[in-house]
């Protein structure tokens, strides 16, 4: 039995639901969750199905083509139909920070992520020995402004002969290229180490200090062109006081940072996040 998920969105209008959950039955589908929002300001609709299809001669392919040609035409729908039991393949990109990067590979090995990682790629060689003991391929790929094209160049071969879906950046400290950006649009996942929009930018915990904030936090965003500025998808905090110092905030912070970066891969993986509008909606 085949299960699907469906996202769409499109202009609020009467009829969407009825006709979506009408082509599921014609197709002998099972609706297994169906969940909608509606953007009042905006007039947008966005809804999430999952379902199961009874009928084993209906191909992914065909179902596709007939959604697209019976509803999604009629109602000017953006959509995307995907079959559950295909993983994404992830691509993580690290440089000398190992937190993100153990949680990540701890929660992967313990079957927590609805993902496959074929590939870790890192502008420096000090994360190695942690790949190689999770047995991924591990590939440096030296990346400064006397070489940037090269190495966007190399990245870039990489993600296409992993067959890479969408990428991680577990606290990768460089700034993704414009290039690399518009091949995976949404695709791309970062992690930053406070409560955007609050401090964005490096050095967030040291702006906080000299801020004398109560809380800290963690972001996970899709990344666009403008830093630190890409849809939100998860968010935490923790409270902090007058007592702590910088490093406690650090300590404190990348506790959050693994939390809110797993939580933002298994939103992504699952299909659970809409974007639009610089914003994206998180089905349940």
């Amino acid at each position: 039995m085949q299960k699907i998920t469906i996202l769409i969105h499109c202009k609020d209008q009467k009829g969407i639901i009825a006709a979506v959950t009408t082509f599921i039955a014609k197709v002998e589908g099972n609706i297994t969750y169906i969940d909608q929002h509606v953007d009042v300001e905006q007039n947008v609709f966005f809804m999430r199905l999952e379902c199961e299809l009874t009928n084993s001669t209906i191909t992914i392919e065909s179902l596709k083509a007939d959604f697209d040609k019976t509803i999604a035409t009629d109602f000017n729908m953006s959509w995307d139909l995907y079959n559950q039991e295909q993983k994404p393949k992830m691509a993580l990109f690290v440089s000398k920070y190992d937190h993100c990067l153990f949680d990540i590979l701890g929660r992967y090995s313990a079957g927590e992520l609805n993902v496959e990682i074929p590939v870790i790629i890192s502008n420096h060689n000090d994360l190695r020995s942690i790949a190689e003991r999770f047995d991924i391929p591990f590939h440096c790929v030296p990346f400064t402004k006397d070489n940037k094209e090269e190495g966007e160049a190399k990245q870039i071969e990489l993600l296409q002969r992993y067959q890479i879906n969408f990428i991680v950046l577990a606290r990768y400290m460089q700034i993704i290229t414009p290039n690399l950006i518009a091949l995976y649009e949404n695709k791309i996942i970062n992690i930053h180490h406070s409560f955007l929009p609050a401090f964005p930018g490096a050095k967030p915990y040291h702006s906080a200090f000299k801020r004398g904030v109560k809380i800290i936090g963690a972001t996970s965003h899709y990344v666009t062109a403008e830093l630190d500025e890409g849809p939100i998808i998860e968010q935490d905090i923790a409270r902090v006081s007058h007592i702590h110092s910088v490093d406690d905030f650090i300590m404190k912070g990348r506790d959050l940072e693994r939390i809110v970066l797993a939580r933002a891969i298994k939103l992504h993986a699952e299909r659970k996040t809409m974007v639009y509008s610089n914003k994206t909606v998180v089905f349940s």
